[in-house]
């Protein structure tokens, strides 16, 4: 019989369990994995109650990008079910008011754009310039997998998921009340969801976390950094673990 807790892994915008298979050796040996696809769900409360139909009674979390976002709105549909939080090169903040919101709109209505006109591997090969470490642009390997895990998704996938990000929550009042363990982690270089972010979103949650940083690498840490991301996971889940009471 399996007596290993469950973590629920959950992707970020148009990925899948690509961004997890790195690191399955490692978490393996601490938890039952199980991944989760959004389907063509379009906004973060459909995802989480997703999440929430297919795990069991008490589960662990670990969400990146997008996927951090799900996870929030999970812990807020459900706090009692969820032990214990992994968020990665995430988010917390709702869309902007004014010229930021207006910029952001039209920055992924571009790669919408992009993705109708030219397909999604073209919007893909945009999209991944910013999300690496700039020093693994060339690196063929890196970006080939990338690119093959959007050319599993469709353009009403990336229509949808755009969609949900437009809408998204305020993260800060999932935040502010977490009492689950919570670890946060993030690329050294990403420049989309940056450290600083990360320990903005620390300062919120109640146990101050702090941020665990995966040196020289970007936004795909988990492709980029499997072994260093996976570390810090296991000793993080770990942890977490021995702080459950057997009875749960």
């Amino acid at each position: 019989m399996n007596t290993k807790p469950t973590l629920m892994l959950l992707p970020g915008l148009m990925c899948n369990e690509a961004v997890w298979t790195p690191l399955l050796s490692g978490l393996e040996s601490v938890c039952d994995c199980r991944m989760v696809d959004h389907g063509l769900a379009n906004d973060f409360g459909a995802m989480a109650q997703n999440v929430l139909d297919h795990a069991p009674e008490h589960f662990y979390l670990a969400g990146h990008s997008m996927g951090g976002r799900v996870a929030l709105q999970v812990y807020h549909l459900a706090p009692e079910r969820v032990q214990g939080m992994v968020l990665m090169d995430t988010g917390h903040l709702p869309l902007p008011s004014g010229q930021a919101g207006l910029d952001e709109r039209a920055k992924r209505q571009v790669l919408l754009d992009l993705a109708h006109q030219q397909g999604l591997r073209a919007m893909a090969q945009e999209w991944v310039k910013g999300m690496v470490a700039p020093n693994r642009l060339n690196d063929t390997v890196l970006i080939d997998a990338i690119l093959a895990m959007f050319d599993t998704k469709t353009v009403v996938h990336f229509e949808r998921q755009i969609h949900a990000l437009l809408h998204r929550p305020d993260g800060a009042q999932v935040l502010e009340v977490m009492r689950c363990p919570v670890t946060l982690i993030c690329g050294e270089l990403d420049a989309w969801s940056p450290v600083s972010q990360h320990q903005a979103m620390s300062e919120i949650v109640p146990s101050h976390p702090g941020v665990q940083v995966i040196r020289g690498a970007g936004h795909m840490c988990t492709m980029e950094a499997p072994g260093a991301v996976a570390q810090v996971m296991v000793d993080a889940l770990s942890g977490m673990i021995r702080q459950v009471p057997s009875s749960t």
